[in-house]
């Protein structure tokens, strides 16, 4: 308890909840389930969307490093989508997309910069940075739902994206090297 305040009685501070304790919130625990379940559907649609995304960008890219290290990702992206239909049938459901309005947007960004910028270094550059952020975006939602899953006791699941957020992050150093490597100097001059 609280000191009172002057005049007062004593404030009593909430002690939070564990889930599946007699005390916890059975709507809050569903609530939480079924957010995890939608932030699945959103990351299970962003990443099927970057199956038909990434050869467009192979394709207008010119550094050969940059052309492997995309094709490469599209393989690993190919098989983070079969993990994430694993991952729901882990957890009972059936693997269902639903539009990523964030990764449409970021799709929609690298489109733009490949129209926009000339054919040659600076493209590259640009698809690198669009690449990134996409990447960021795929890494800040794999540790999310990683952290999730741990919580609902979804331990197989937890694994499962564990894997692919260190293939996100593989993937993102990857590009940092390409970039600081070569194609950001070459597009500087």
């Amino acid at each position: 308890m609280k000191a009172p305040a002057k005049g007062g009685t004593p404030k009593r501070t909430a002690t939070p909840k564990k889930p599946g304790t007699a005390n916890s919130n059975p709507s809050t625990e569903d609530g939480f389930r079924k957010f995890f379940e939608d932030s699945l559907k959103d990351i299970y649609w962003a990443e099927k969307a970057l199956t038909k995304a990434l050869p467009k960008m192979a394709k207008k890219a010119t550094s050969k490093e940059l052309t492997l290290a995309i094709n490469e990702h599209l393989s690993v992206t190919q098989n983070q989508v079969k993990r994430l239909e694993q991952v729901f049938e882990l957890i009972g459901k059936k693997a269902t997309a639903k539009k990523c309005e964030a990764m449409a947007g970021l799709i929609k960004e690298a489109e733009e910069i490949m129209e926009e910028t000339q054919h040659g270094d600076v493209r590259d550059a640009g698809i690198i940075a669009a690449a990134q952020k996409v990447e960021h975006y795929e890494i800040a939602t794999y540790g999310t739902l990683c952290s999730f899953a741990k919580t609902l006791g979804e331990t197989e699941a937890g694994h499962l994206l564990a894997e692919t957020l260190a293939e996100e992050k593989d993937c993102d150093l990857k590009l940092t090297e390409i970039a600081e490597s070569s194609v950001n100097e070459m597009a500087a001059y």
